[in-house]
């Protein structure tokens, strides 16, 4: 492994350990065994990295889920993959609560840097991308630009309340049944005359 590679994985311990806000750069060094001047030279500033390393967390988690169970689920679209993908993603909150709350960390910065802000705006439509076909079973590859904005609009925002809401106390926060029985009010409501 290189510099650059280093640096992103002594980022990614430093998410996990402190946090967005409490790390420093000399945290990033010491954790990657490289120096201060390749902060820069790869990434431009330690936002950046940490940056990078927080949409890598997130990738890793979307990809921890077991893509052969995804085929095997139900039919994409359906309520009960919607239970299904929700089942799954809240049985991995314990194993990802670090990557969660430096993801509230990470918000509360954006309007401060705007250069973090970019990054996590393209980011954020990535992420959208992959809730669909999470969901749905599509290929990314094939989605347009309107279902990116709308239906993963409306996962991701499902997805950051409830992490929200598990985060400030897992035993009050919602499961995939009440999440699936709130959307079947919200379908009945929608389709009564």
């Amino acid at each position: 492994m290189g510099h650059r590679e280093d640096l992103l994985e002594g980022a990614k311990r430093c998410l996990l350990e402190k946090g967005f806000v409490r790390t420093t750069a000399r945290d990033i060094v010491k954790e990657s065994g490289t120096n201060l001047a390749s902060i820069g030279y790869h990434y431009g500033s330690k936002d950046a990295l940490l940056t990078q390393a927080f949409v890598e967390l997130v990738q890793e988690w979307g990809e921890s889920f077991d893509p052969a169970a995804q085929r095997d689920a139900a039919d994409g679209g359906t309520v009960e993959r919607f239970h299904d993908v929700w089942a799954r993603m809240l049985a991995s909150t314990d194993a990802f609560r670090p990557v969660w709350a430096a993801s509230l960390e990470i918000a509360t910065q954006g309007e401060r840097l705007p250069e973090l802000r970019k990054l996590l705006a393209e980011a954020q439509t990535e992420g959208r991308s992959g809730l669909v076909a999470m969901f749905t079973g599509r290929d990314e590859a094939t989605l347009d630009e309107h279902t990116v904005r709308t239906l993963g609009g409306f996962y991701q925002a499902l997805l950051n309340g409830l992490m929200v809401q598990w985060l400030f106390d897992p035993a009050s926060a919602v499961s995939a049944d009440d999440l699936t029985a709130g959307l079947r009010q919200v379908i009945e409501a929608a389709t009564e005359k």
